[in-house]
């Protein structure tokens, strides 16, 4: 499951592709959050030229991707990261607006087509058909990121090599995706499941990191480091996501048969017995609550979330490694580390008395 819910963030009015002001004396404590929201409506009206772009032929289209960026908006303004690899390299953030628009569009459209491919379907409200959803969803993931790029004043070499990221991001995100969406629970492992995570949440994050750093005009070796930088946070940011989703109380993973991390992690370590009834429970736990409960439990046991804990140390400190290595401008690293951190946080709490599926019932 990819992460796809609302969010509201404050708006603060700037001029579209200026410098973000360095004379503020909170700069060095900012947060992502406070970066997002000094650039939000630029990137709002990068967006909103993209559209106007399709031109009056494509009236129909305009209108019915804008109603979709508005259903679909995404909790997490992610969108930041092309910035603060763009300012890491360069000092300054605001160039990569546009990139940050082609991520939100990218996340927007990625999300749809994950949420319609679940067994549920997709949440769409208000005036669009899920049909009309799904084409608008080709159009804003796609085209749209392709028109911005191809607005941008670049030499064709760095405008060629954008586009081609675009076009891996989707390839292998998709390829990701449906890896996941057809994973064997009984053959799962750690090692499978983080090679599907690379694909279907580490590849976008690679490839916006990646665009970010060629249009700041860095070195191959330093585009290739930050790409690698997004896969690991890609991992990160998954396995945050499929900690909400347990949080939520949904378990839509356990409802969707997903191989997560910590399922898997969970079988690899059990015993035989323990194994062979964990796997009854996820072959029952579709269609019965109770057997979604008691594997819910199980997951959470003491000895599995203090593993899924180092494990989960263990990517954060190869993301930290990675921005050493990488080095440029401190303050802009120092809010990418905190981003870091924050995809790090270890959501879950032991249950220290696991349910049985008799209990549930």
């Amino acid at each position: 499951m990819i992460e796809s819910a609302s969010h509201a963030a404050q708006r603060v009015r700037t001029s579209p592709l200026q410098p973000i002001p360095r004379r503020r004396p909170f700069l060095n404590s900012m947060s992502y959050l406070d970066l997002h929201r000094e650039v939000a409506q630029d990137i709002d009206a990068e967006i909103e030229t993209a559209l106007e772009r399709l031109g009056p032929l494509a009236g129909t289209t305009r209108n019915t991707v804008a109603k979709l960026l508005e259903q679909r908006k995404l909790r997490h303004p992610l969108s930041v990261l092309p910035l603060l690899t763009h300012g890491i390299e360069t000092g300054n953030p605001g160039p990569a607006v546009p990139l940050s628009a082609v991520h939100l569009l990218w996340w927007t459209s990625a999300c749809y087509l994950d949420d319609l491919a679940d067994a549920d379907g997709a949440s769409i409200c208000g005036e669009l058909t899920e049909n009309e959803a799904l084409l608008a969803s080709v159009i804003t993931g796609n085209a749209l990121p392709i028109q911005i790029v191809l607005a941008q004043e670049l030499p064709e070499e760095a405008r060629s090599a954008l586009i081609t990221e675009i076009l891996n991001g989707w390839i292998i995100g998709v390829d990701g995706q449906i890896d996941d969406m057809c994973g064997d629970i009984c053959s799962a492992s750690r090692k499978s499941v983080i090679e599907t995570y690379r694909g279907k949440s580490g590849a976008p994050f690679g490839m916006i990191t990646a665009m970010a750093a060629i249009f700041s005009g860095a070195s191959a070796e330093k585009v290739e480091l930050w790409r690698e930088f997004g896969y690991v946070f890609g991992i990160l940011w998954q396995i945050f996501n499929d900690q909400e989703d347990i949080l939520s109380g949904r378990d839509e993973d356990l409802l969707n048969g997903t191989v997560t991390y910590l399922l898997a992690s969970v079988l690899e370590d059990a015993s035989p017995a323990t194994r062979e009834h964990m796997l009854g429970l996820c072959s029952a736990a579709g269609r019965s609550i109770p057997a979604r409960a008691e594997l819910a439990s199980l997951l959470r046991t003491p000895a599995a979330l203090d593993r899924y804990r180092a494990e989960i140390d263990g990517f954060r400190a190869e993301a930290h490694r990675i921005l050493d290595e990488l080095g440029g401008d401190r303050t802009y690293s120092q809010v990418l580390r905190h981003l870091v951190d924050h995809a790090s946080q270890m959501l879950l709490e032991a249950d220290l008395a696991p349910a049985t599926a008799s209990d549930a019932a």
